[in-house]
């Protein structure tokens, strides 16, 4: 292989890793250091605990050699490691560079106090490893430091702030021990956020005047985070849309979804008694981004070879209901609430699509060749019940 095509192949392989590990989740963590080279800190995603069982733990850190910061580590023979939790992004990106404090000092952002190793400690990280530099070599671009844990502080209350996919996240707990409670009333439900509420409760009060005691358990988010917890077993009867769902589960189609355009009351398109996609192209959408339904709604222009133009973007339904009520752009839904009025009093009005598209179904999941207990059989039953009288 000559070195012109290495070099690409190379450069393939960088672009490949780099892109590969977006998608692993770090926590954000501020190293920071202080002593006779001078006070310096970064914002550092590669940070790993290495082993606990040498006479003091030890942890690794990777740090740019091209920040000042690394050579001041190396010199003054101390970092402390703050892992912020996950309402401090404003000290990442102000470490990091992102932003910068009106006086132009990073550490000016928020309070800090000095650990055992004379490094500053923010007040209040999620948990802070004070650390003396055990080990350092320099691997491509970046020093990778040992460091022996000193001292920890750790808040005891708080979520990370983690980095993914090139944004901050935070994680959302999995409670699989939650599989485990069991009791002849538990109901361990999941429901897609936005038409759950609309008929949950109604289930869950046919029931209960039937004389039904139920423990319920209620998931509540996107399709997604529902599917992941009937596979899971956190969940053991879901609510959700008919679509990507895997073999792996029982689907029971219990009605039809089809999508509308929402409108605020005075918008120049409720001149209009239906709407076409074509129409709809030309103003501003505020998508309703929950898996899947921004996917879906989209799609259903680039079908058809055209482009929305997407203002704004929410993954909550009341949120994109008031965004249209404040007249910035139409809408699609599929649920329809009673009222006609947005959270803020606004007026909201609502046209069908002219087009023919394949809508989905709200649709009962369960896990395959699964049997249900007492409890979320009876729900399975309320909910055919009350779809078959509607």
């Amino acid at each position: 292989m000559n070195n012109g095509l290495a070099q690409t192949v190379s450069s393939q392989l960088r672009e490949r890793f780099l892109v590969g590990m977006s998608s692993a989740a770090c926590t954000v963590n501020v190293v920071t250091t202080d002593g006779p080279a001078g006070r310096f800190g970064l914002t550092v995603s590669a940070m790993s605990s290495v082993t606990a069982d040498t006479p003091q733990p030890t942890l690794l850190v990777c740090v740019n050699q091209s920040s000042a910061s690394a050579q001041a580590i190396v010199d003054n023979g101390v970092f402390c490691v703050n892992v912020l939790r996950d309402d401090q992004s404003f000290i990442s990106d102000c470490f990091s560079g992102r932003f910068k404090t009106p006086d132009g000092s990073k550490f000016s952002c928020t309070n800090w106090v000095a650990d055992v190793t004379g490094s500053p400690r923010v007040v209040d990280p999620l948990v802070a490893f004070s650390c003396r530099v055990a080990s350092w070599q320099i691997i491509g671009t970046h020093y990778v430091l040992m460091g022996s844990v000193e001292d920890i502080f750790s808040s005891k209350s708080g979520s990370p702030l983690i980095y993914a996919n090139r944004a901050y996240g935070t994680p959302a707990r999995i409670d699989t021990e939650q599989s485990q409670v069991s009791s002849a009333n538990a109901l361990k439900l999941g429901a897609f956020h936005t038409f759950g509420p609309y008929f949950v409760p109604q289930v869950l009060a046919n029931m209960s005047s039937g004389g039904a005691s139920i423990d319920l358990k209620l998931l509540e988010g996107d399709q997604r985070r529902v599917l992941e917890g009937l596979k899971a077993g956190t969940v053991d009867v879901a609510l959700i849309n008919d679509v990507n769902l895997g073999a792996d589960v029982s689907v029971e189609r219990l009605t039809a979804h089809q999508p509308y355009v929402l409108l605020a009351e005075g918008h120049p398109l409720t001149a209009h008694q239906s709407l076409s996609l074509d129409q709809l192209a030309k103003w501003p959408l505020i998508l309703l981004d929950a898996p899947p339904s921004g996917e879906y709604f989209t799609d259903l222009f680039r079908t058809r070879g055209l482009d929305p133009k997407i203002r704004f973007k929410s993954t909550s339904f009341e949120m994109v209901r008031g965004l249209v009520a404040q007249g910035l752009g139409y809408g699609f839904l599929v649920t329809k609430p009673a009222s006609n009025m947005s959270y803020d009093g606004r007026s909201l009005t609502t046209r069908p699509l002219q087009d023919a598209i394949a809508g989905s179904h709200l649709a009962l999941v369960t896990r395959r060749n699964e049997m249900l207990e007492e409890t979320p059989a009876a729900f399975v039953d309320a909910c055919r019940r009350l779809f078959q009288e509607a």
